[in-house]
């Protein structure tokens, strides 16, 4: 898919992370953008800035998502492009654990658990869905491409830590579900493709020490630093640009591999 201003694309938690650096990224090569996000205030300023609309949108809410769609397109037009980077992250709870001092049993909190697939893995698929629907009613353009998604995962749907396990099951989902959406679309011309990305200086890092941000960088093998958003953005760029590129979970980490702890 050639980028330019014929083209739309809308970019879920694209208000700060590695969503607003991949909005940066294809508003920079002309692409109208539609940035889904809960925070207003930064997401209005950006929007502003780079020439594209900002819609309110949770993205564990079908009426939200809905209407979220509605605006952007009546704004700028169906989207070819749809990245979904809106997630959440969650503190570690055990699958189930006993307390060394009282000995008392705890089981993970369930409601954390559905908190985070709802958000995690079934907002990108209820996403997915809409936006599919909506590329199916375009043309083709010359390359066949009727539409893209690139999808967020992250590495921990394969090393998942200790107490992790609710934020490496959504992940692992967006990671499993991706072939068989891929497949699902072919036929009519719609790739999806996901990231699996490492650590990166995203707002949740912003707000660790720089003494722990130094003990997580010197973790990663090559570079030894985190991500740069914009190093994400890249790789969904190439995803969108090279017709070849097709139902694939690509690892973006500086060769780490999570320690379970």
């Amino acid at each position: 898919m050639k980028l330019g201003s014929d083209i739309t694309a809308v970019i879920t938690g694209g208000a700060s992370g590695l969503g607003e650096a991949t909005a940066r990224r294809l508003a920079s090569r002309g692409v109208k953008v539609a940035l889904f996000d809960l925070n207003t205030e930064r997401g209005e300023a950006l929007a502003k800035e780079l020439g594209g609309v900002f819609c309110s949108v949770d993205v564990s809410s079908s009426p939200s998502v809905d209407a979220g769609f509605a605006k952007a397109r009546a704004a700028i037009g169906q989207e070819r492009i749809l990245v979904n980077c809106a997630g959440v992250g969650s503190g570690k709870s055990k699958t189930a654990s006993r307390d060394r001092e009282t000995g008392e049993i705890r089981e993970y909190p369930l409601d954390n658990f559905e908190q985070i697939v709802q958000i995690n893995l079934i907002g990108t698929f209820r996403c997915i869905t809409k936006s599919a629907a909506g590329m199916l009613t375009l043309d083709p353009l010359e390359d066949g491409d009727r539409g893209v998604i690139v999808n967020t995962a992250s590495v921990a749907a394969e090393d998942g830590q200790i107490g992790q396990v609710g934020y490496s099951a959504s992940k692992a989902g967006v990671v499993g579900m991706t072939l068989n959406i891929a497949r699902d679309l072919s036929r009519d011309g719609i790739r999806v493709n996901t990231i699996l990305p490492g650590l990166f200086e995203t707002p949740l890092f912003a707000r660790a020490s720089q003494e722990a941000v130094a003990k997580l960088s010197a973790s990663v093998p090559f570079p030894s630093r985190l991500g740069y958003p914009d190093e994400f953005a890249q790789l969904a760029e190439t995803m969108i640009t090279c017709g070849y590129f097709n139902g694939e979970d690509v690892r973006l980490d500086g060769a780490i591999r999570m320690a379970p702890r």
